[in-house]
């Protein structure tokens, strides 16, 4: 139940975009190329300490965008991270990347040896990783989710991907919601403690039920939408516009990533 609630606020966070924050009120399209140029300029780079400076950088929006820092770290740390982390644990050791040794171990009669080149690249993965996914959840996190996929139109998206992401984030919201509905029937019935074979059977049946419910939902997702006047393309109540501070962003972020590329060929 606890994960479920944490899967619901982390897509459903939507009450930081109405916020008067900094980034709140730049206009999204400028938000989403300064936020593109960010996370390409971290995929090439190669020096951490830069890496880790638009980490910092991006923290420091986060606060000037009203956005509670720990619920911040809270989903930027989880899920993809932390699998980021145990997909660079072996290249910690010289059986992959061979080096200079830092520190050894014996584990079950093997030697294994943990060298600064594999050290300094597990570190470089992580910090990639970590400011990617930082970048990507604090732009979600300020902007509209119709605002996202109009966005998405207007630099060129398919509209057959865009459509579907966004009826899937619709169907997500009420799927969660059947999954949390079923949880509390579950409980209310049968209490916290049952056999084993009885919870097998709660279990087998909810899960067919739910596949026929979740069948039946997607259908009248689609249809709801097609009342409301849905044709496959993202509409706004309030077309976008820009202002001289969406273009003063744009440049500040500009010379930034201009700045961290040249510093990078100094650094590397």
């Amino acid at each position: 139940m606890s994960m479920i609630s944490f899967i619901k606020e982390s897509i459903f966070a939507e009450e930081y975009a109405v916020k008067k924050g900094l980034l709140q009120t730049i206009d999204p399209r400028f938000k989403a190329l300064a936020i593109f140029a960010l996370v390409i300029s971290v995929m090439f780079l190669k020096n951490t300490l830069l890496i880790l400076s638009i980490y910092s950088a991006c923290l420091f929006l986060t606060y000037l965008s009203r956005i509670n820092i720990v619920f911040f770290l809270k989903r930027t740390w989880v899920f993809i991270p932390i699998f980021s982390l145990f997909i660079a644990i072996p290249a910690l050791f010289n059986v992959f990347s061979p080096g200079q040794e830092i520190f050894s171990l014996d584990l079950l009669g093997l030697k294994l040896i943990i060298t600064k080149q594999g050290l300094d690249g597990a570190v470089l993965f992580i910090s990639r990783v970590i400011t990617s996914v930082s970048l990507v959840v604090l732009f979600t996190l300020v902007t509209k989710h119709n605002q996202i996929l109009k966005v998405l139109r207007i630099f060129g998206i398919p509209q057959i991907f865009v459509m579907t992401f966004g009826m899937c984030y619709r169907y997500i919201f009420l799927f969660i919601e059947v999954i949390t509905d079923t949880y509390i029937a579950i409980k209310s019935r049968s209490g916290f403690v049952i056999s084993a074979g009885k919870g097998q059977k709660l279990v087998a049946g909810n899960i067919a039920n739910l596949w026929q419910r979740s069948y039946l939902m997607h259908n009248q997702v689609y249809h709801a939408m097609l009342s409301r006047g849905y044709a496959g393309e993202p509409k706004l109540l309030k077309d976008l516009s820009f202002v001289l501070r969406d273009w003063i962003f744009l440049i500040v972020s500009s010379i930034l990533i201009i700045f961290i590329l040249w510093k990078s060929q100094y650094l590397s």
